[in-house]
């Protein structure tokens, strides 16, 4: 059981995990892929540095800071977050971590596949959320497009209530899994008023009911549909402590728009990390 867990290791994860192991928690930090700040070649308008820093640079650093404390950092994909009665359960593909508070900080990541027609029907037989929508799904043939570990996570949530799953990885490579999977490139979806077809490059068409993205893995907007936090667009809305309309989950950092720069990922996660351990404190061992 952990006090804090936090979803990203970046500058507004890390300064979560610092602010809340200072508190004496128990903090675990989950990250996977790469963060756009190792993409930075060169930061030299961030407080301290004369020279500047590489934006790799900070990021290793920040989690060696974090580990020397006594972090936990596991680099591991977090595929969903679960709410139990008085937890959430934070999970990825092997292990399941129970957790009193969730801070997520992954960044804004969502990725939208370049195809004809699925802006049009975004809403209309395309969704980006299996556990939101799957409902509406029931007994009806539907296709993912994506080729990893959440494409997969989500196929399974869809193959409790839907008729037949189809992960569709636009000439991406096969992912290991139990369901069909297709690997031609796709053109374009189709349809009317709703999505009812997906067209591929070699002229072959294939018919469904609708179709999920799940390019990459899992963001901070994924997980706020799932939980049902409040979001302005892919913007995750929270107050000025960085508290969620879910009590005990809390975003920082670049999910909640505005300025996004180091000194503000930096500053919503100390902020979030104080929250959380309030909230530990006050609210769950009262």
């Amino acid at each position: 059981m952990y006090d804090v867990t936090i979803i990203g290791a970046g500058p507004a994860g890390i300064s979560a995990a610092l602010y809340a192991k200072r508190a004496n928690l128990n903090v675990l930090v989950l990250y996977f892929g790469e963060s756009n700040l190792e993409q930075a070649s060169k930061i030299d308008n961030y407080y301290g540095f004369v020279d500047g820093i590489s934006g790799k640079d900070l990021f290793k650093d920040g989690i060696k800071q974090a580990e020397n404390l006594g972090v936990e950092v596991k680099k591991l994909e977090v595929l969903g977050i679960e709410p139990t009665s008085e937890t959430f359960k934070v999970k990825t593909e092997n292990e399941i971590f129970e957790t009193k508070t969730v801070i997520i900080a992954t960044g804004n990541r969502k990725v939208k596949p370049n195809i004809k027609g699925i802006k049009e029907f975004e809403g209309k037989g395309i969704s980006y959320c299996a556990i939101c929508d799957a409902f509406f799904y029931r007994n009806k043939n539907v296709a993912i497009i994506g080729n990893g570990k959440f494409a997969v996570n989500e196929a399974t949530e869809l193959s409790h209530v839907a008729n037949k799953v189809t992960i569709l990885t636009n000439g991406l490579e096969k992912p290991e899994c139990e369901f069909e999977v297709n690997t031609k490139i796709i053109s374009a979806i189709k349809g009317e008023n709703i999505a009812t077809e997906v067209e591929f490059e070699d002229g072959s068409k294939m018919p469904i009911d609708g179709v999920f993205v799940a390019l990459g893995e899992a963001g901070a907007s994924d997980f706020a549909k799932t939980l049902g936090i409040m979001q302005e667009g892919d913007n995750i809305n929270t107050n000025e402590k960085m508290e969620t309309n879910v009590p005990g989950i809390y975003a920082c950092g670049n999910i909640t728009g505005g300025l996004l720069q180091v000194c503000k990922a930096v500053y919503e996660g100390a902020e979030a990390g104080l929250a959380a351990t309030n909230f530990v404190r006050t609210e769950v061992e009262k």
